[in-house]
């Protein structure tokens, strides 16, 4: 029969059977089994140091011998158990005074999840010192594995394996160990306060061949920051050549970290790059730079760098008890080619356009205010040159708003005056207007009426504009004025009924709308134009008033829109599963009010056509693997398509993504847009349908992974990511080729490597994030869980 004691931290042996209670009196009572259950501390994480000396050890086996504050022997089946500690051999000796515990023959310990196994340990219960010999071991946080041929443990955070082998590849039962990848080292220092691995004479090795060797290195235990060497990576680039990049981590506080890229490549010099991040209660931001000197491509030095902040000002003195913020954004590179010759720098850095902005804000009931300036810098190209924007020195806005006022004895109302003050400041060598200043209001009305089944909406605007200009118009005036009343009418009907189509019951709308706008002409051709364009013409904008964004051009739109749309939707949810609308205006009278060709816009003519072109959208998601967009805009005096843009996706799973989109826009270009994430094992019926704890779809699985845009009348690739990824559950391959256009005739090409060691690291190239901004929904087959818990791994 097997055998039971509990020993409590004063020694006492008590008999099978029978657990202690207190009573009220602090007097210790036996309680009879089966009595009601309490809550306990026994199932806690952890217990503080004083209450885990308290804590009773459990001791049972096929035959136990021992006394009192002596020493306790047990043969056959031997265990130990005490709170976070659990020990089991053949045999095992345990000295109640001083807490020291060995055991022998087929022994396993449990210490807070992470198992040992092996023929002989010692330890001490309190210290958590001892050693084990020729031991196996499975690490809790991050799944790590391994064996040495001896343990040394240094107290509860800190154990050392020596002649050690280590991996977080799946040990099978019954053979000889050999991972896919393992590091192999003279000792390797587990310290779970710094949570991370320290290895001494360490070899990285996969698949038998090594691959990385160090006399010390270091490794993450789990997903916290720590400081140090991040793995390197490389990439083969038709430019740049060779790309080595070893980044240093400073992990600085935990609101406080930076990351140094110093980047070898092999045709152009070093390129010196770092980033820095801060977070505060209150602000927070980053900073980016790299410099690189005699940068070979140019024969130059190339630097450039990119700051944003963020802050709230609430609650300090700046805020005068308001709400106030403050905004900096700040990027800059030391030439126009930056752009092109690093394509993979912050995103803000790659465009030709690099906005440099601060911005104050402050807002107290229906006040509002903010004071800005607003600059650029300009990348021009020879090839394709653009006209760069004004800058804003200085912007100063102020608003007054209400909502839901009472006008007349009448609630509803919301009315608003806003008023802008702007400096406008270009190279007068780069364009043909005069800098000047404009001061605005916009004074507005608004009421919506709405009840079941229809809407109307009345809101007039009155425009009033002062310019003055630093040389004269060419009519010789320094300064104009201009005053514009809006009037529009928004109003639309919504009816419903209960349809059933291909099976399934629905709800069905049918939601028609018109909108009548009234802008009287003005002659706006002799005023500059600093910051208007023209709107994208779609759904949105046929029901608006002004053609034309920004404050320069006000359009003399007359004109009623007539639109009509049609939903179906699920019942049950809401869900919309079908949405089909078609819209067009019509022109009481010719629109005058346009935007002359050497600005940059399309049109440069008055409006003379009645009939505006026929916008048709339609969005299908009929289950939610499926997704289905059309937006069609047509020319009925033509009849054909201006432009059309066709959409589709599927994802019938976790990895499995497929879209595909189809663009024109006539006269202008023509492009196909694939995008994929596909398990290849799908091809000869492998694959697993749900994703596995810690990402993917299990080990063994090939993913393939791009996105090609093709242009049509180019009859060439434009841009292309395609790659492969291999999950072998303890480590992921990925090999990606990505080809970026540079301009009309050249292309930035280069080709990604990488091998991820679950656990572990990364060594090679970077892929994700090229795949991760250009797959659409692209998901990463490793993704964050929940911290583990020592009762996962509980014996």
């Amino acid at each position: 029969m097997r055998a039971w004691l509990s020993v409590l931290a004063t020694g006492l042996l008590v008999a099978p059977g029978w657990a202690l209670a207190q009573s009220g009196d602090g007097d210790e009572t036996p309680v009879e089994p089966g009595a009601r259950l309490k809550s306990s501390r026994m199932l806690e994480e952890s217990l503080p140091e004083e209450a885990l000396r308290e804590a009773p050890v459990f001791i049972s086996g096929d035959r136990i011998e021992g006394k009192t504050d002596g020493v306790t022997a047990v043969e056959g089946s031997a265990e130990l158990r005490r709170h976070n500690i659990v020990i089991k051999g053949d045999r095992l000796q345990l000295d109640q005074p001083t807490n020291d515990a060995r055991a022998t023959g087929n022994v396993l310990i449990n210490r807070n999840g992470e198992r040992f196994q092996g023929p002989d340990v010692q330890i001490n219960l309190d210290t958590y010192e001892g050693t084990f010999t020729q031991p196996t071991f499975e690490l809790l946080k991050n799944n790590g594995k391994g064996d040495a041929s001896r343990l040394e443990f240094l107290g509860k955070d800190r154990t050392d394996a020596y002649d050690a082998r280590y991996s977080t590849c799946p040990r099978t039962p019954g053979a000889d160990w050999m991972p896919a990848w393992l590091v192999r080292a003279s000792r390797i220092e587990f310290d779970n306060v710094e949570e991370i691995g320290k290895a001494t004479n360490g070899v990285l090795e996969f698949q038998g061949v090594p691959i990385l060797g160090s006399p010390y290195f270091t490794f993450p235990l789990t997903d916290a920051r720590k400081s140090g060497l991040l793995p390197p990576t490389l990439n083969l680039d038709n430019i740049s050549g060779l790309e080595l990049t070893v980044p240093y981590y400073l992990n600085i506080a935990p609101n406080l970290d930076a990351t140094l890229y110093p980047t070898f490549m092999s045709k152009r010099g070093i390129d010196l790059g770092g980033e820095l991040r801060y977070l505060q209660p209150t602000y927070s931001g980053q900073i980016r730079g790299a410099y690189m000197p005699s940068d070979q491509l140019r024969d130059a030095d190339r630097w450039g760098y990119s700051y944003q902040h963020n802050q709230n000002l609430t609650g300090t003195g700046l805020a005068l008890g308001a709400s106030s913020s403050l905004y900096v954004n700040l990027n800059r590179v030391s030439d126009d080619d930056y752009w092109r010759d690093f394509p993979r720098a912050t995103t803000s850095l790659t465009t030709r356009l690099l906005a440099n902005d601060v911005v104050a804000s402050w807002g107290y009931g229906p006040w509002s205010m903010s004071a800005g300036a607003y600059t650029w810098q300009t990348l021009q190209d020879v090839d394709a040159p653009i006209t760069p924007p004004y800058d804003r020195l200085p912007m100063l806005t102020l608003r007054y708003g209400r909502s839901d006022a009472r006008l007349g004895g009448l609630g509803g109302w919301d009315w608003s005056i806003s008023n802008e003050l702007t400096r406008f400041h270009s190279n007068p060598l780069l364009t043909s207007q005069t800098n000047g200043t404009r001061a605005m209001m916009v004074a507005e009305i608004s009421r919506r009426w709405l009840a079941p089944g229809w809407f109307v909406k009345p809101r007039a605007q009155l425009h009033s504009t002062y310019y003055s200009f630093d040389s004269p118009l060419s009519n010789g005036a320094r300064s104009a004025t201009r005053v514009l009343p809006t009037f529009s009418l928004d109003s639309g009907l919504v009816f419903e009924r209960d349809a059933s189509y291909l099976g399934r019951n629905f709800v069905q709308t049918l939601e028609p709308r018109a909108f009548f706008t009234w802008t009287p002409y003005r002659d706006q051709s002799l005023l500059p134009n600093y910051d208007s364009g023209l709107n994208d013409f779609n759904l949105a904008s046929i029901f608006s008033e002004n053609v034309f964004g920004g404050n320069d051009r006000i359009s003399d739109t007359r004109a009623l829109t007539l639109g009509v749309s049609s939903r179906l939707l699920d019942p049950g949810t809401g869900a919309e599963m079908l949405r089909v609308g078609v819209a067009q205006r019509y022109l009481f009278r010719d629109q005058n009010v346009y935007l002359p060709r050497a600005s940059g816009q399309p049109g440069g003519d008055p409006v003379k056509e009645r009939l505006s072109d026929i916008l048709v959208a339609t969005r299908v998601q009929w289950s939610p693997s499926w997704a289905l967009d059309t937006n069609v805009q047509f020319n009925p005096s033509s009849r054909e398509s201006v432009r059309t843009t066709l959409g589709g996706r599927y994802t019938p799973g976790p990895y499995r993504v497929f879209s595909a989109a189809y663009r024109l826009l006539r006269g202008s270009s023509e492009q196909f847009d694939i995008g994929w994430q596909w398990p290849l094992n799908d091809l000869w019926g492998e694959s697993a349908r749900d994703r596995v704890p810690g990402g993917g779809l299990g080990a063994g699985q090939w993913y393939s992974v791009g996105r090609v845009n093709y242009s049509v009348p180019d009859k060439k690739v434009v841009d292309l990511v395609a790659g492969f990824e291999y999950d072998a559950g303890c480590w992921l391959g990925r090999i990606v080729v990505e080809r970026l256009q540079r301009s009309g005739a050249s292309a930035n090409q280069r080709i990604l490597f990488q091998l991820e060691f679950s656990g572990f690291s990364r060594l090679g190239s970077n892929p994700l994030r090229t795949l991760k901004e250009n797959v659409p929904r692209y998901q990463y087959l490793r993704e964050e869980i929940n911290p583990p818990s020592r009762f996962q791994q509980y014996d």
